[in-house]
């Protein structure tokens, strides 16, 4: 591989999400606790798949970065992907601009890597993602349920850019008040209290569904005073002051099943292909949160046309 190659892989790996959450993390060891094990996406594409191990991922990545100290990587994910013979590794690399969740591809043999973003293909080309939305989502929505159109937004409550894309998000409801809309946790693991908050929601959410987008609102809002250490009172204070009862909040969010249920809303946005905050699905079609609303609102109108 000559310089010029690396180099166009280094900045496609560094620059994939942009124009998402970028939040500094603390610096990853090159050598990093072994992946968690996920759920094969299906038994077909497991069977066929020859998957990387982390050692390998490892030293690749530090053939790609190892000039620059400045720049460590965490692995969090091998497993099948989508795609018959392909594994998917999911890494952050982190450098000075910050954190960058990123995603390979890497073939069977071992000897060759994709980067960028991959597009579903077809006919109906976002069918996939929109029912395995529509049979798994379960986080709080509003709107008619029976929509023509549905937006799933999959956030972190500590990101800085899914507070900022949140305003965007309530103008575009204002605008399409017939849009059934889906809010699901997805805390990224850079994030030391994002879990935690996810709990909140998940309990907030199942207390009442008016206090819940006031939590969720405010607690975007009073990002830059929550830390790790004051998370539960915080939180609690938040919860309160949304409608909902703070202690009851609280001791609901420590429990297992509410740990579960934030569990399976990440393991559903790891299937529909999410990996950062916030990511925005209008009837199955994949799009950051970020995006301007102009063109948000042109999709949501272009989906509901074709009914």
């Amino acid at each position: 591989m000559t310089l010029l190659h690396r180099t166009l892989l280094a900045a496609l790996l560094l620059s994939g999400i942009a124009i998402a959450q970028t939040k500094p993390a603390q610096p990853a060891a090159h050598t990093a606790k072994p992946a968690a094990k996920p759920a094969a996406p299906s038994e077909a594409a497991a069977a066929t798949t020859v998957l990387p191990s982390e050692d390998t991922v490892n030293s690749f990545l530090f053939q790609m970065f190892g000039y620059d100290p400045t720049i460590t990587w965490k692995v969090n994910e091998i497993r099948p992907s989508e795609m018959p013979g392909l594994a998917e590794v999911s890494v952050v690399i982190t450098n000075a601009q910050g954190a960058n969740p990123n995603r390979l591809l890497v073939s069977s043999d071992g000897k060759h890597a994709i980067t960028g973003e991959v597009l579903p293909f077809g006919a109906k080309p976002f069918d996939n993602a929109r029912a395995k939305l529509e049979k798994g989502v379960s986080g709080p929505a509003k709107g008619p349920a029976k929509a023509a159109v549905t937006i799933v937004e999959f956030s972190d409550m500590q990101c800085p850019h899914c507070a900022k894309a949140a305003p965007a998000i309530e103008q575009l409801l204002a605008q399409e008040p017939e849009v059934h809309f889906v809010f699901q946790n997805f805390p990224l693991p850079l994030h030391n209290w994002a879990e935690k908050a996810a709990d909140y929601v998940d309990c907030v959410g199942r207390g009442g569904n008016d206090a819940v987008w006031k939590f969720i609102l405010k607690t975007f809002e009073d990002q830059a005073n929550i830390t790790a250490a004051n998370a539960d009172e915080k939180l609690k204070a938040i919860a309160a002051a949304s409608g909902a009862n703070g202690d009851e909040v609280a001791a609901c969010a420590a429990k297992p099943d509410t740990k579960a249920r934030v569990e399976a809303s990440i393991a559903l946005g790891k299937s529909v292909g999410v990996n950062s905050t916030p990511t925005v699905f209008i009837n199955g079609r994949s799009l950051p949160g970020a995006a301007p609303v102009e063109l948000l609102k042109k999709i949501v109108d272009f989906e509901a046309s074709q009914k």
